[in-house]
């Protein structure tokens, strides 16, 4: 647990079981945990601190989960973790297209989360992609030890799982991705996750990077061509 103790983790929540729950089992995992109970203390709380990773409810009073997940988004690439009793699709669709890095369902399992928590917290630290050099595709620059990204010169912020995929696509250019090869190996547990998640983060990759880069394969999937040019 000691290599767990930097971690520092916000989990806003109004309902007070929910929130002592969450931090109970969080802080017997090693982990500093930091609780909000509505938007307006998390983004005061996000803005004086630094944090590894933010549990995020949706339905909160004052200023809800998406629009606390908007301003941190805008911030930092720090992953976000949705848990909300909202489970239809088109909520579920928002929250990734706010580029949320998961969205758990309530109620939920624990172990389940716990490992969540923590396949996101080992992603963004890029611990198994780093990698000896950086990665140049085209105009695209992938520095995978830093997680930072440049595309014709200018630095792009992406989440961690935007630069998942991009690093991904990019390590082999020309090669068709589907959907489901995606899912399978950037989601540790993705037996809920619907495939058109894969395309919204990828709406999202394009609306950052441009539209050039990665093209659609009609009925496959997805692919980066390495481009010299």
């Amino acid at each position: 647990m000691a290599d767990r103790n930097s971690k520092r983790l916000l989990v806003v929540e109004d309902e007070p079981d929910i929130r002592e729950l969450l931090m109970n089992y969080l802080s017997n995992e090693g982990y500093q945990v930091v609780s909000a109970s509505d938007g307006v203390e998390a983004i005061g709380l996000f803005s004086k601190e630094n944090y590894d990773l933010v549990i995020l409810d949706i339905m909160m009073p004052k200023i809800d989960g998406f629009g606390v997940c908007e301003v941190i988004k805008k911030q930092s690439n720090v992953p976000v973790i949705f848990l909300s009793a909202l489970n239809d699709d088109k909520t579920q669709i928002k929250g990734y297209d706010l580029m949320a890095d998961d969205y758990i369902t309530k109620p939920f399992s624990m172990p389940i989360f716990l490992r969540k928590v923590k396949a996101l917290l080992r992603r963004s630290n890029s611990a198994e992609i780093r990698q000896d050099e950086v990665l140049v595709c085209g105009d695209i620059i992938i520095n995978p030890d830093t997680m930072s990204v440049t595309v014709k010169g200018k630095d792009v912020v992406l989440t961690s799982r935007e630069f998942d995929i991009l690093l991904t696509l990019a390590k082999n250019p020309g090669r068709v991705y589907s959907r489901e090869m995606l899912l399978n190996l950037l989601w540790d547990f993705n037996s809920l996750v619907d495939e058109r998640i894969v395309d919204s983060h990828i709406k999202n990759l394009r609306h950052k990077i441009g539209d050039d880069y990665i093209e659609t394969v009609r009925g496959r999937g997805y692919k980066i061509d390495k481009k010299t040019d």
